[in-house]
């Protein structure tokens, strides 16, 4: 039997992440943030040039290829101080989920010159030169890129949406994706004219990418429309949906330590209003009803750190239970983040529900990370498949 994972924050995790709140507090402070959200396009490059200075868009990167050479746990603290910050960057889309769907493409075979396109992509990204996005919707989830037994899920959509003609074009239409707007290059998923599913590079020039107007606007999401644009095949068949279901599995885990960054924040600004609001002459953390909803919400928020932290080790691990680590880190995680997020609107008073405070931005945020690479129902699904249970 191996030994349990060690779960604490290394030196080097808290190192890493002393570094990046010190640069998100001088450059993207939550004033920053609110002002961004009404401006076009919604987002500094400033704050990620200086995440690029100090390596975070190439943490998974090998050092072979010009990256850092970390691993998924190092990605998840980043992720956790953008959660805390809510910085508009194009973090998830580029430095999780294209990246790591094209790791995976290295680690499904691809090479020649299939290789070459990857290896010069993520060398690129982990430059900082250039971004990239996972041409899928937002809202898809593990193990939904294939029908299950049963008829239950999808149909295969995300490789679906979009087709290869015998040339090599792709034509089709995604919607919602993360950070398409950013990027370079886009990471495709579509159905060869053989019908079996690819991988490929499509330069973001070659596309139509409209920018969506969403209830969360530190997150950008645009509309991807293919019409013969030419593309490098990386990887076809059982390999591809091998690449892009891995791929989904990371983000997920992943995007479980940004909603504990989330939630930790907006636990934290509650408890700081509650010591200095006074009501009756006394603090209003001193109300006994209050005080037992914070210790519950702090419970939750413990609970949540766990899951997402254990999610993160096992697919830095790439141990076979990484899809059950990531999907129970979710189906946790989205309702804690929420729940956070609304007690801080609610414990603040009147002051939660203005513009002028930041509250309303966590609860976007929380909102729509429970949307984003499925939500708490589909990874509660998910884990009953992996485990062989009745599902209803």
């Amino acid at each position: 039997m191996s030994d349990a994972p060690d779960l604490l924050y290394s030196e080097l995790e808290d190192e890493l992440r002393t570094t990046v709140r010190k640069l998100l507090a001088d450059r993207s402070p939550w004033q920053t943030v609110l002002a961004l959200t009404e401006a076009d396009p919604p987002r500094d490059p400033r704050v990620w040039q200086g995440l690029g200075d100090v390596g975070v868009p190439g943490l998974a990167v090998p050092e072979a290829l010009g990256g850092a050479g970390a691993s998924w746990r190092e990605v998840a603290v980043v992720a956790e101080e953008l959660g805390r910050s809510l910085a508009p960057t194009p973090f998830l889309g580029s430095s999780v989920l294209a990246t790591a769907a094209l790791l995976a493409a290295l680690a499904e075979g691809a090479d020649g010159a299939a290789g070459a396109d990857v290896g010069s992509t993520l060398a690129g990204l982990a430059a900082g030169t250039s971004a990239a996005a996972l041409a899928v919707p937002v809202s898809t989830w593990p193990g939904g890129t294939s029908r299950p037994a049963k008829g239950r899920g999808t149909s295969g959509a995300p490789f679906g949406a979009v087709t290869a003609d015998a040339a090599g074009r792709l034509s089709g239409a995604v919607t919602s994706v993360a950070d398409a707007e950013v990027a370079d290059v886009l990471v495709v998923p579509a159905t060869g004219d053989d019908d079996r599913p690819g991988l490929f590079l499509v330069a973001t020039a070659d596309v139509a990418v409209e920018p969506r107007v969403t209830l969360d606007l530190t997150r950008e999401l645009a509309d991807v429309r293919l019409d013969g644009a030419p593309a490098r095949p990386l990887l076809t068949g059982v390999a591809a949906a091998a690449a892009l279901e891995s791929a989904l599995v990371t983000g997920a885990a992943v995007l479980a330590s940004e909603q504990l960054g989330v939630a930790e924040r907006c636990l934290e600004l509650t408890v700081e209003h509650l010591r200095h609001r006074y009501q009756f002459g006394r603090p209003l953390g001193s109300f006994q009803a209050l005080k037992h909803r914070l210790a519950d919400l702090w419970v939750a928020v413990a609970q949540a750190r766990a899951t997402a932290r254990y999610a993160a080790d096992r697919v830095s691990a790439g141990d076979g239970d990484a899809p059950v680590t990531a999907a129970l880190a979710r189906a946790h995680g989205s309702p804690v983040a929420v729940r956070a997020a609304e007690e801080c609107v609610q414990l603040h008073g009147g002051l939660g529900f203005t513009w002028e405070h930041p509250a309303h931005l966590y609860l976007k945020r929380a909102r729509s990370q429970a949307l984003a690479l499925g939500t708490a129902d589909r990874h509660l699904t998910r884990l009953a498949e992996l485990a062989d249970l009745p599902i209803a």
